[in-house]
């Protein structure tokens, strides 16, 4: 891998989210970003080797680049997955070995790896040799008792040391026991220093950095000392927060897309989808937050929410909630104008 290409490519991209970053948002947060790295959910080896493989890696062109991340620990099968998931024209694969639950844990893949670098390694040399492009690695800075700078760097080292270039760290260790997925995304305090020193001591390799990051002024803040940033929940809840990535992170002199253009641009997707059989509330949920913080962005929400799941619904609810949102802006009531005034500050 070219590590400038990489550290461009990297600068900001958006988390992989279980039942959140399925094909329909990732369409969504292309049409806000030309640029921003996208991720599907975690899929497994095994249920890409086994399962519908279009149903788990189907994916839509505009979607580029777009990222698969597999979970497993069986060097053989990830190879294969990996393997296929090139095939099918992934840009890159990610290896999760960050996931705290139980369930990725009793499948020993996930975050508990972290323990086992020599095993990671193993998987990653051999999805190295399946394919020709990217092979990188999702991480924690600790899981449990590894909670010191030399635990991480050992585990980087030794990944490494299979070829691996481009890490993702999430800058919070894990608990294995004792906290739940939720709780380790908050509860576990972050600990960006130590990012920022691997990134240091490391200057060969390509660092990203997440976890807690949920502004452009923030991930630009974090980009003086990392070569990437990637952002969860925020990217998702908040969606029009990307319409800046392009021009602030990747130096792209265009005018942010409007709100309402996003959703003009999304509608011939809508369509093809409901005309698959696709209702329309599993591409709508991805949309509610697109107005948050504006006048409107409650009526929004709540003809999208009230309507879209409605036997036959069709892309008349997305423009009808439109419609009921610009309304709203342009009469706002005592409420859109105490949100106005606050973002005016």
């Amino acid at each position: 891998m070219d590590r400038a290409d990489a550290r461009n490519r990297v600068r900001f991209s958006v988390a992989p989210m279980m039942e959140l970053t399925d094909r329909h948002f990732r369409v969504f947060a292309r049409l806000i970003s030309s640029h921003a790295q996208l991720y599907t959910e975690m899929v497994t080896a095994q249920a890409v080797i086994h399962g519908s493989r279009e149903r788990l890696l189907g994916f839509d062109a505009v979607e580029h680049p777009v990222v698969l991340q597999l979970g497993g620990s069986d060097p053989k099968m990830l190879a294969a997955a990996a393997r296929i998931g090139a095939d099918f024209g992934y840009d890159e694969i990610n290896l999760n070995v960050g996931c705290p639950s139980d369930r990725v844990q009793s499948g020993r893949f996930g975050a508990c790896l972290m323990a086992e670098p020599e095993l990671v390694a193993e998987c990653v040399a051999a999805m190295q040799a399946a394919v020709r492009v990217p092979v990188t690695v999702k991480c924690r800075i600790g899981i449990d008792d590894q909670d010191e700078d030399e635990d991480l760097d050992r585990f980087i080292e030794t990944v490494a040391g299979a070829g691996c270039v481009h890490f993702v760290v999430h800058a919070r260790k894990a608990w294995l026991k004792g906290l739940s997925p939720k709780e380790n995304r908050d509860i576990p305090p972050l600990n960006y220093g130590r990012v920022h020193r691997l990134r240091a001591r490391r200057p060969d390799l390509v660092i990203a950095i997440n976890g807690g990051i949920t502004t452009i002024e923030q991930a630009e803040e974090q980009l003086a000392h990392v070569d990437g940033v990637m952002v969860g929940r925020a990217a998702y809840q908040s969606p029009y927060m990307m319409a800046a990535v392009d021009r602030r992170l990747f130096g792209i002199i265009k005018p942010a897309p409007e709100r309402e253009a996003i959703i003009e641009a999304f509608l011939p997707y809508v369509e093809r989808q409901l005309a698959r059989g696709v209702p329309l509330n599993a591409m709508t949920r991805h949309i509610l937050g697109l107005f948050n913080g504006m006048p409107g962005g409650r009526a929004w929400r709540r003809h999208l929410s009230e309507n879209a799941h409605r036997p036959g619904a069709g892309i008349e609810v997305i423009r009808e909630a439109l419609a009921q949102c610009l309304a709203r802006r342009r009469s706002p009531g005592p409420r859109d104008e105490a949100v106005v005034a606050a973002l005016a500050g």
